[in-house]
């Protein structure tokens, strides 16, 4: 009989975000037997661990005991115990000894007077032998969440019982409220188990789980899935700042902000609901008045500290911030003079507490004593009220050296500031500097805000150039979903005119439509000439270089032969540092053609310095491109533990800010999939084609169809990556891309039709990707094509020939610098050696695979290895054999000795399909109808 005592109906299973690694270790400790304490502060989400830990293995005991204390009735004793017990207790009350069942009972059910002053050793003695009687019948899980709040005696005599259960199948699932980080080191002391000092009444084996903050993309994730959707990224981000990570008051946060009328401004925070505040207004209000205005003052500062807090005229700083430490308020700071709040929210909330005219003369006060010019621009603005050219002009300043100093997210809120203090008649206008904000928003990777600002502007501005800038930040807002804004182009065009310079801004995006969305490499071509002839036109060089950079990459990836001339073209001066660096730049575009002409060495010097560069202007979109890029790179070199640390930090960037998830999923599947793990593979495969497919994107719906492919081969899964991989092909026909080297899926292809019984289509796979390959001169695609060309000579029987290939395809692969490629070439000759007698080269192999940290091609090599079978003596073979192929006979000898079609494939790493073709091709030579005739001949050459 299974006993559950569930808790309340509100605990039920939910979805935990963020807790994988965790759960992770739980998981682990709970499969084996052991004990769990999750610990960590106020709002983390234990509870919710809890529950979801304990709705899973609850299943697999016979009884389940459940309590959890509150701060009210921690004073009641024995009221956990009664919890646990009171259900239970009569199912085994006739196995305890008289003295011990009375003393229980009466602290149970408060009859009596029961305590462990008086009962205390047949109390414990009592609870010890319950848990050992109800174990004895089945596993037991005891499930108790806030141990802070547990009565002392309940925690005493549970802490006796935890320590003497060793050897029952006896599991403790608790969580409690901590701030130490060190708990767990206090949890693995001697005293473990003793109701003191907060230790906790677990067995002395039990694993301390700490749960830490969120991530913000993990804070992102979480609002969504509670209903908190579409909120700009620049606020998520603040929401995670303010909340320290923190699940609660991340959630708490969200529902005031959705609360809200409006939503706040730049500069102002963000609403702290009375929930939040009133979990630090109980301590602010035992400050002095001085000592809470010094900590106002330092809740406006950016990096508050002593001597700047003087400097706004709190005298008295070192004596009101150490009032405020004392009181839990202020963290102590050993390794520098900062002001640091313990906890982000206590900031804000003071901060949302105080008065409208007190936070502006703690900002009034800042804008003098602040010694960063960005800084004091910030603090006048929020401590002015109206227009003022002069504040707006500071703050325009601001804005500009902040997007020097490569933080474009900053001079985004500052120009929008500038823009909210500058009078309608200004020169520049208020709508103007709302646009170089957009701009700036757009380079910082804060979409939503970018495209809120530009569809502002919009519902205003008449003069064309300010419209087409506006709806040229709608367009680049939408990322990759291009076709989402199809209905902006007429109107962006209609408000260009005749404007060359307008129409190349157009133009160029135009350039970008037919690529993504129309999947038309040729038009889109077309529209970046056309583009670059319209800003050369109006003297915009800048685009200029954009729309010819555009045009090479095109090129590149088209195989047109005009691709070195046009990069030639870009290259020239004068040239504009922005676009250098940009991941549509020129830089970008000289980079892709390395690449694809095998100059690795080149290749990256190149996205290594551009990387620097976007890194040094705050230029995040690019960012996340470039570290996708290096990625790439180091995969082609074979350094795969690398390539996957870039491909996994970029994938973690571009979710967090949302810019080029798709592409980087897919990158990162390449990367898991060659030095990781093949099931995230598949699953960064699916979620790269379902992006691209979601935002209509052809052009990197060829690519992750390719990963997807790639990781099915590796994983072993030879039908389900043809079906993948022919998709690519009729995909990339019709987006015309010719060249082999953009996707290089071609020899995967190859290989995966081999093994699947179809080398005729792999030879015409090969062939057609030559003939690209050497008009392009893409010579490690050339060896690759080799590559998979000697397995398809291998399954038409010539052995001999197809080693000769490999051999040279390994050679090529190694002096290119290739190490993955090479590596998987000597793989290949090591299954084609391994049914002959003699040693194999599974060992080089390995050697290679295990240099490049090629994890899932190591455990391949490691799987055929020890698949390998005994063979045959070449004297066992028959004579009426030697007209036969090399891979015929092998076949024919394995038929011999009794072998099945499926067993003679495996052994000899080929298709069930290729036995089946390469016996057919048997029977006709030597003149006989089936495997049966062949055991014929077996036998009549034993009989002689």
């Amino acid at each position: 009989m299974l006993r559950d005592f569930k808790g309340p109906a509100g605990c039920r299973s939910e979805l935990v975000i963020g807790r994988e690694e965790p759960s992770a270790a739980a998981r682990e400790q709970l499969g084996r037997g052991g004990s769990v304490l999750l610990h960590g502060p106020a709002g983390i989400g234990k509870s919710t661990v809890l529950r979801a830990l304990a709705a899973e293995y609850a299943p697999a005991a016979r009884t389940v005991l459940r309590c959890s204390a509150t701060e009210s009735e921690s004073h009641l004793p024995f009221l956990a115990l009664a919890d646990l017990f009171g259900l239970v207790l009569a199912e085994v009350a006739g196995e305890l000894p008289a003295a011990q069942r009375t003393a229980l009972e009466s602290a149970l059910t408060g009859r009596g007077e029961s305590t462990l002053q008086r009962d205390g050793l047949a109390l414990r003695l009592a609870v010890l032998s319950t848990l050992r009687a109800l174990a004895a019948r089945g596993p037991v899980l005891i499930v108790a969440d806030d141990l802070q709040w547990l009565d002392p005696a309940s925690a005493e005599l549970l802490g006796f019982a935890a320590r003497r259960l060793g050897g029952t199948p006896v599991r403790m699932l608790c969580a409690v409220r901590t701030e130490d980080e060190d708990y767990g080191r206090h949890l693995r002391s001697p005293a473990l188990g003793v109701a003191r000092a907060g230790g906790p009444p677990c067995p002395p084996d039990t694993l301390s789980v700490r749960l830490g903050p969120l991530s913000r993309a993990q804070v992102s994730a979480l609002l969504d899935h509670r209903g908190h959707t579409g909120l700009p990224r620049s606020t998520v981000r603040e929401i995670h700042r303010t909340s320290g990570g923190n699940p609660l008051f991340a959630l708490e946060l969200g529902r005031a902000l959705a609360e809200s009328p409006a939503r706040p401004r730049p500069g102002e925070p963000l609403p702290v609901p009375t929930s939040l505040r009133a979990l630090v207004l109980s301590r602010l209000e035992m400050l002095s008045e001085e000592a809470r205005r010094t900590l106002l003052v330092a809740s406006a500062g950016a990096r508050p500290t002593p001597a700047l807090l003087h400097a706004a005229g709190r005298e008295n700083a070192e004596a009101e911030c150490a009032q405020a430490a004392r009181l839990g308020l202020l963290a102590t700071e050993p390794e520098g003079p900062a002001v640091r709040f313990a906890h982000p929210l206590i900031s804000a909330a003071l901060y949302a507490e105080a008065p409208v005219g007190e936070r502006r003369a703690a900002h009034a006060a800042l804008s003098t004593a602040a010694s960063d010019p960005i800084e004091r621009a910030r603090h006048l603005a929020l401590s002015t009220t109206g227009t003022d050219p002069g504040v707006a002009a500071r703050l325009a300043g601001a804005a500009a050296l902040a997007r020097d100093r490569g933080a474009p997210s900053v001079a985004a809120s500052l120009g929008l500031l500038a823009a909210r203090h500058t009078p309608a008649d200004g020169e520049p206008g208020p709508d103007e500097r709302r646009l170089l904000a957009a701009e700036d928003a757009i380079t910082a990777g804060e979409v939503d805000l970018a495209r809120d600002i530009a569809r502002d502007v919009l519902t205003r501005a008449t003069v064309p150039a300010q419209r087409v800038r506006a709806w040229m930040v709608v367009i680049e807002a939408a990322g990759q979903a291009l076709g989402e804004v199809d209905a902006v182009f007429p109107q962006a065009l209609a408000d260009a005119g005749d404007d060359p310079g307008l129409l190349a801004l157009v133009h160029y995006q135009l350039a970008w439509r037919g690529l993504v969305v129309e999947g038309d490499f040729g038009v889109a071509r077309e529209e970046a000439a056309h583009a670059a002839e319209l800003a050369a036109r109006g003297g915009d060089r800048r685009t200029e270089l954009m729309a010819l950079a555009f045009r090479a990459s095109t090129e590149t990836l088209m195989g047109h032969p005009d691709a070195p001339s046009t990069i030639r073209r870009a290259t020239k001066e004068p040239q504009d540092p922005y676009v250098a660096c940009h991941h549509n730049g020129v830089g970008a575009a000289r980079y892709r053609w390395l690449l694809m002409s095998d100059r690795l060495t080149e290749a990256r010097a190149t996205i290594t310095a551009l990387l620097r560069e976007v890194r040094r202007r705050g230029m995040v979109e690019s960012e996340v491109h470039f570290l996708r890029l290096l990625a790439e790179t180091e995969l082609r070199a074979g350094h795969c533990g690398r390539a996957l640390d870039l491909a996994r930090e970029s994938l973690r960037l571009a979710r967090d800010t949302g810019i080029g998830e798709g592409a980087s999923a897919m990158l990162a599947c390449f990367a898991e999939a060659s030095g990781g793990d093949t099931g995230r593979a598949l699953a960064l495969a699916g979620e790269a084609v379902r992006l691209a497919e979601e935002d209509g994107d052809q052009m990197y719906l060829s690519r992750a169809l390719a990963a997807l492919g790639y990781a099915q081969f590796v994983s072993g899964d030879a039908q389900a990556a043809v079906a993948t991989l022919r998709r690519v092909r009729e995909l990339e026909t019709g987006l015309g891309i010719t060249d082999p080297a953009r996707g290089r899926w071609h020899g995967d292809l190859a290989e995966a039709l081999v093994l699947v019984g179809e080398p005729g289509e792999a030879q015409q796979v090969v062939d057609t990707a030559r003939a690209h390959a050497l008009r392009l001169g893409r010579e490690s695609v050339l060896a690759v094509l080799d590559r998979a060309e000697a397995l398809v000579v291998a399954a038409r029987g010539d052995t001999e020939a197809a080693v000769g290939r490999l051999t040279s395809a390994q050679d090529r692969l190694a002096g290119l610098g290739n190490g993955l490629e090479e590596a998987r070439a000597a793989f290949a000759l090591a299954r084609l050696r391994a049914p002959r007698p003699g040693p194999t080269s599974y060992d080089e192999a390995a050697r290679l695979f295990r240099r490049c940290r090629a994890l899932p091609w190591l455990r391949r090599v490691d799987a055929a290895a020890l698949a390998r079978p005994a063979q045959p003596e070449p004297e066992a073979v028959p004579a009426v054999l030697d007209g036969l192929a090399a891979m015929e006979r092998q076949v024919a000898a394995l038929v011999m000795e009794g072998a099945t079609n499926r067993e003679i494939a495996a052994r000899l790493f080929i298709s069930v399909k290729t036995v089946e073709a390469t016996l057919t091709r048997v029977y006709r030579k030597l003149g006989i109808r089936s495997r049966v005739d062949i055991v014929r001949l077996a036998a009549g050459r034993r009989a002689k």
